[in-house]
């Protein structure tokens, strides 16, 4: 497996994802506002939108464009790994 120079990026900003969560559980178990519990989960949801598209476009650009440029397996199968790899965006 190789390590992408984004994978440190996405990796704090899982953490940070992970502090939110943590932080609303302990929010609906003292029971605190509904509103505020809302906010926390938008950070989280935007913390791993987030994530994933920079581990998305990372992949397109650095092992598909490697791929394409090298001539590195099957063309189809680059394509292919495209069309799966882009619906999560």
């Amino acid at each position: 497996m190789t390590t992408h120079t984004s994978h440190p990026n996405i990796i704090k900003r899982l953490k940070r994802a992970d502090g939110h969560l943590k932080t609303i559980i302990a929010m609906l178990e003292a029971g605190r506002p509904c509103l505020d519990i809302a906010q926390q989960l938008q950070a989280v949801e935007s913390a791993v939108t987030q994530a994933k598209k920079t581990l998305v476009h990372a992949h397109i650009e650095h092992c598909l464009e490697h791929a394409v440029r090298n001539r590195v397996g099957e063309a189809d199968d680059t394509l292919r790994e495209f069309k799966a790899i882009s619906k999560y965006l």
